[in-house]
């Protein structure tokens, strides 16, 4: 093993030990409050579902990319690959979607009270949960088809009419058809990024105006408490822009590897920076969300007697 791959081998189980840890951690911590009657954020049950699609994102790609770095290119067959591939491109589409999700509800949250933001703020919390099953259905049926077409690392055929991913290969299809088909695929996640930015954009402009409106307010029991709602905001919009940097950055380095010939720094980046934001994306949310930390402190009291925990 070379120097370099032990460098490699090092980043990646550190990005999907670490991942995991805190994603696992946030997991229960949501189960916990929800099963012990503590009250909860609509926003939380798009926050579980992010921990555990993170999870989905880190084992599938985390693993079999550390088996790769340690020399072992030929430890799947072609089932194995289609499985693996199935499972990266669908918690990939649905770490997207969910983002995009938490941007759109927060937006709506923190709109401004009038007569239509009212009733759209009541009718917001009920389709959650609608809403992330036809996620979770779209992307579960739309990667079918993809994953079809992966092949073990050892299928036959020209070198040239094949693209190697250390672990797993997949057949070249002719130009125009390889473009055609990464439009009609890469809709969906245009029109997420496209309500992920509005949604941020409207948000920045919310907290700007909110900024504003409180320097012009000179009592400073006011000026200098941020209330729950602008903090989540930040929080989210914190987490939004991590995603986005990444994701668009991924996007560049795969859409390259489509229409280029793979080398392994190509593919070792691409899998770097598709592990980044599933594996710090539960950190920024416990230093970041004083809801998080309320429900890790109630987690720490709850264990020792006479806590007072219920009088709060």
């Amino acid at each position: 093993m070379t120097i370099n791959e032990k460098i490699m081998n090092v980043i990646f189980f550190s990005q999907t030990g670490i991942g995991v840890l805190g994603n696992s951690f946030l997991t229960c911590l949501f189960i916990f409050t929800h099963l012990s009657g503590h009250s909860k954020r609509p926003i939380d049950t798009i926050l579980i579902q992010l921990t555990l699609v993170n999870c989905l994102v880190l084992l599938p790609k985390g693993i079999p990319q550390i088996m790769a770095t340690l020399g072992l290119k030929n430890f799947l067959d072609d089932f194995g690959c289609k499985i693996v591939f199935y499972l990266q491109r669908v918690s990939r589409g649905l770490s997207l979607t969910m983002t995009c999700l938490l941007s759109v509800f927060q937006a709506i949250t923190i709109t401004p009270p009038s007569f239509s933001s009212v009733e759209l703020k009541v009718r917001a919390p009920k389709y959650i949960i609608p809403s992330s099953l036809c996620s979770w259905t779209f992307h579960l049926l739309l990667n079918v088809f993809i994953a079809l077409g992966m092949k073990g690392p050892r299928h036959p055929g020209n070198i040239t009419e094949i693209q190697h991913f250390e672990y797993c290969s997949y057949p070249s299809a002719p130009k125009y058809q390889a473009i055609l088909l990464s439009i009609i695929f890469s809709f969906p996640d245009a029109v997420y990024m496209g309500l992920m930015a509005f949604a941020s954009g409207y948000m920045v402009f919310l907290l700007y105006r909110h900024h504003k409106q409180v320097q012009q307010i000179h009592i400073s029991s006011i000026s200098a408490r941020t209330s729950p709602e602008i903090r989540a905001t930040q929080t989210i919009l914190l987490l939004v822009s991590t995603f986005v940097s990444i994701y668009s950055l991924n996007s560049i380095f795969t859409a390259y590897m489509h229409f280029r010939k793979t080398s392994l720094w190509l593919t070792q980046t691409s899998a770097f920076l598709t592990l980044s934001f599933p594996a710090v994306s539960p950190y920024l949310l416990i230093s970041n969300d004083s809801q998080v930390s309320r429900y890790c402190y109630a987690l720490c009291w709850r264990k020792r007697p006479h806590s007072g925990l219920a009088a709060d």
